[in-house]
């Protein structure tokens, strides 16, 4: 099945139900700036009236295709709070043919104080008239971050790159790997956004997880950033922490330069020399 044969499915089914009262193409595949490729899920968001009629027949979906596996999120226990109430649904369903459909259902009866708008929406049916707006990115553009974010950003790094070295040190390589990738990765990654924003005149996304990041950055320093990724051997997650650190270090010195931010130039040089302390008595 092809972008547009989804399109027709999808804009046949409502116009033919009233329930339907909007249909919005959100993600990448409203983004003009993104090169379209076989991956990209249709992220669909359907403004219904009567939501519990579409909740209670799970099969009402079929008109896309066969599904060949799909998650209900809504309706599952984990990673959901059963003391708060729910407004939307979501059927998330990959079909036969290989396309991925997230469709979530949003109650019209709570638009006008619920609904949060999207920049990056293509609006595919709108009965109400409810939406004007050309679809663009800006929402997702790197936004420049507060004095307090930046500090406080700074300062989560360099404590919690002790705990890696201490997993290192002690030659446990779980507890580090989940600590440099789960709580210093974001804080790193921060500072290679803001570097990018300072760049790019907080013009351009950096997308999830960095995706946009390779095309925005100078070639050198994005293989130094490839250089703090590593394998299970303590001796390379090693080379990678101190890597991590001193390109943060950098950054951070550039960008506090640039927003003319307070800097703890001795909370940095006392972690990063503690750490390779540890490191140099292995």
């Amino acid at each position: 099945m092809n972008d547009r044969n989804i399109k027709n499915k999808i804009l046949n089914f409502a116009k033919k139900d009233d329930r339907v009262r909007a249909v919005l193409l959100n993600g990448s595949r409203a983004n003009p700036k993104i090169k379209p490729d076989q991956y990209q899920d249709f992220d669909l968001l359907f403004i219904v009236t009567d939501i519990e009629s579409f909740i209670a027949d799970k099969d009402w979906t079929s008109f896309i295709g066969k599904v060949l596996i799909q998650q209900l999120p809504d309706q599952m226990l984990l990673g959901n709070d059963p003391d708060v109430d729910r407004i939307t649904f979501a059927y998330l369903m990959i079909f036969e043919d290989e396309n991925r459909v997230d469709l979530t259902l949003f109650p019209i009866d709570k638009f006008h104080s619920h609904f949060k708008s999207d920049s990056l929406t293509e609006v595919w049916v709108d009965k109400d008239l409810l939406f004007t707006k050309i679809a663009n990115d800006h929402d997702y553009h790197i936004a420049k971050p507060t004095e307090r974010m930046f500090i406080e950003t700074c300062n989560e790094f360099w404590w919690v790159c002790t705990y890696v070295a201490k997993g290192l040190a002690r030659r446990e390589i779980l507890y580090a790997k989940d600590t440099m990738e789960r709580v210093i990765r974001p804080m790193f990654m921060n500072l290679i956004a803001w570097h990018i924003g300072v760049e790019k005149k907080f013009q351009v996304a950096f997308g999830k997880s960095g995706r946009f990041a390779e095309k925005h950055l100078d070639p050198k320093l994005y293989q130094s950033i490839l250089q703090t990724y590593a394998d299970t051997s303590i001796d390379n997650n090693w080379l990678a922490l101190v890597q991590m650190m001193t390109l943060f270090k950098d950054l951070q010195k550039d960008l506090a330069l640039h927003f003319e931010y307070r800097i703890n130039v001795d909370e940095a040089n006392n972690s990063y020399n503690y750490i390779l302390k540890i490191r140099n008595s292995q």
